[in-house]
């Protein structure tokens, strides 16, 4: 695998990240959470009309038009290993960061497990 290929899964990966990180902080908002609680289309129409939402949107089709590089040069199950293992962690690490969520060690566990396993497909994949 060529070092623009990892380049591009780090890249996907954190475009997926961020989207879902930003759409984490939309529907925390308080208007978010108040228009959940009178439907589901009142929450749609506020998270839909909130400008994070869509920037949200751009970052991940950004991502998914370098993912689709990415695919058309390595195989699919090696790469979305890669980018999976990656994924996990960081997810869990940033909603540590931003948002003060908790995992119980077993939680940790399972997501190096995972991971571990992960990289080991896309080490065997070669």
């Amino acid at each position: 695998m060529k070092i623009i290929t990892y380049a591009l899964i780090v890249f996907s990966t954190l475009c997926t990240l961020g989207a879902q990180l930003i759409l984490k902080n939309v529907v925390s908002h308080p208007n978010a959470k108040s228009a959940m609680g009178t439907g589901v289309i009142s929450f749609l129409e506020t998270t839909l009309s909130h400008p994070l939402t869509w920037l949200a949107l751009v970052l991940q089709g950004t991502g998914y038009i370098s993912w689709l590089i990415v695919i058309s040069r390595e195989k699919l199950a090696v790469s979305f290993a890669l980018s999976g293992s990656t994924f996990y962690l960081l997810t869990a690490f940033s909603a540590w960061y931003f948002y003060s969520e908790r995992l119980t060690a077993y939680q940790w566990t399972g997501i190096i497990f995972i991971s571990f396993g992960v990289l080991l497909i896309a080490y065997h994949g070669r």
